[in-house]
């Protein structure tokens, strides 16, 4: 069967090479350059490496069985790292139990209850009763007004901005079971992995899997419709030439997905509302210098531009850096926001006081300083947010959506992004077969016509 993946990210790349291996002819067609999508590289000069900040958890099960897949799993690195937090001008760890008790900002019966509250998030099995509840009030019943407005509000800024006041209780919940995940054995001791070679090797590999299978990779190229052919099976327009499918299967945000698809092709619970997402910033550094002794630096400090600081080097060891340090310097915004076409320099000039105020020695290291951006990060979880979504089993045979706009009750990771690979050929790949629909369809033809849940939300 010819199948067609739109989009090269994680999710097609990963679809695309358990069909291709299953026999199918598989194209998976992506718009940039460069494949991998969010997750894809950069080179910082000196040495290449993740454009945004990725990680693997000991709990990230179907990524790391999906790596030892993929032949890469002596690769896997681990290493105990710390957890910071930036708060009244001062770096606090919160990396043990000890240290939250140590903890100076807030007293006593306030650690109990901010205690209670990740205890309490740990239990939740029933997500979609939080979806209706807006995260501000349901953290400040939890954790009192004083732990709140000390910790949680200033965090909710950092990453949703004023969003934070439209977001569900599912935000903050699916955060805090992922991240606490990460603690393992008797020492509760925080653990963090990552492939050699960062995820580079990993679509290295999956590109030569994927045309060793009799798969194609076509990068650069836009989709510009996507539509049902009569007799069944699928049209897709690309670069203004047509290519005749068996099966498409979507993997782009959904915005993109109302825009290039037939509407009749696809389900959305309520067609009159949008998913909305957020965008990133990333500044990062390359300095001769670790600049923190912690993976990640929570902050609370509103005269601060960016979310949060990632000690990347605390993960990866500076060998596969060139003997230098990565720090990532994000920031959450609206997709429509106008800082994400700011110009690299602009975006330097309000990122580095901030980290002058942080690591005030910092100029005296710095090697290079970079400026990544997206603008389509994750899914604006607001109340609700579950009947936006579209299906995966779409309204036509031949037609399925997946992608992350369907993470309704996780964060995005690449975790779940396997997971939700998973599940979708567990429950569709019996579709995948000649004359489940339709005869296979011919090779690529111009436009002429002549001859040549898991995280997804709906499953079904």
């Amino acid at each position: 069967m010819k199948v067609g993946v739109v989009g090269g990210g994680m999710t097609g790349l990963a679809l695309a090479w358990q069909l291709a291996r299953q026999g199918h002819r598989v194209s998976v067609l992506e718009r940039d350059v460069q494949i991998g999508g969010l997750a894809t590289w950069f080179d910082y000069g000196a040495f290449l490496w993740d454009r945004f900040y990725h990680v693997i958890l000991p709990t990230d099960v179907h990524l790391i069985r999906f790596i030892g897949d993929l032949g890469l799993g002596q690769s896997l690195r681990w290493k105990h790292t710390l957890t910071g937090f930036y708060v009244d001008r001062q770096f606090h760890s919160m990396s043990s139990s000890l240290d939250f008790l140590r903890f100076p900002p807030i007293g006593l019966l306030a650690k109990v209850r901010l205690a209670a509250t990740v205890l309490h998030c740990a239990r939740i099995k029933d997500w979609r009763r939080l979806e209706r509840i807006p995260v501000g009030p349901w953290l400040q019943r939890l954790s009192g007004k004083p732990t709140y407005e000390k910790l949680w509000k200033p965090l909710l800024l950092a990453k949703l901005g004023n969003n934070y006041e439209r977001v569900s209780a599912v935000f903050i919940w699916s955060y805090i079971t992922r991240m606490f995940s990460a603690r393992s054995g008797s020492a509760r001791k925080e653990h963090l992995g990552h492939v050699v070679g960062g995820y580079r090797t990993v679509f290295t590999r999956l590109h030569q899997l994927i045309e060793s299978a009799g798969g194609f990779i076509r990068s650069g190229v836009t989709v510009e419709r996507i539509a049902a052919l009569p007799g069944g099976g699928m049209a897709v327009r690309c670069d203004g030439q047509e290519d005749v499918f068996d099966k498409v299967i979507f993997t782009g945000p959904t915005d993109v997905l109302r825009r290039v698809a037939a509407m009749d092709l696809f389900h959305l619970e309520d067609p009159g509302l949008q998913v909305e997402y957020l965008g990133v910033i990333c500044m990062v550094l390359i300095t001769r210098k670790p600049l923190t002794p912690f993976y990640i630096v929570n902050i609370a400090d509103d005269r601060i531009p960016f979310t949060g600081v990632i000690g990347m080097s605390n993960v990866v060891d500076p060998q596969e850096t060139a003997g230098l340090h990565i720090t990532f310097f994000p920031k959450y915004v609206n997709s429509s926001s106008p800082l994400l076409k700011w110009s690299n320099e602009a975006l330097k000039e309000w990122f580095l006081p901030g980290v002058r105020l942080m690591f005030p020695e910092v100029d005296d290291c710095i090697e290079s300083v970079h400026i990544n951006r997206a603008s389509r990060v994750q899914p604006l979880q607001v109340l609700d947010y579950s009947r936006l979504v579209p299906r995966v089993a779409s309204a036509h045979a031949d037609f399925f959506v997946l992608n992350t706009a369907q993470f309704t009750h996780a964060t995005l990771n690449n975790n779940e992004v396997i997971h939700a690979v998973d599940v979708f050929m567990e429950r569709f790949g019996s579709r995948f077969a000649c004359g489940h629909s339709r005869p296979c369809a011919p090779d690529w033809r111009p436009a002429d016509g002549s001859s040549v849940e898991p995280c997804a939300a709906d499953l079904r």
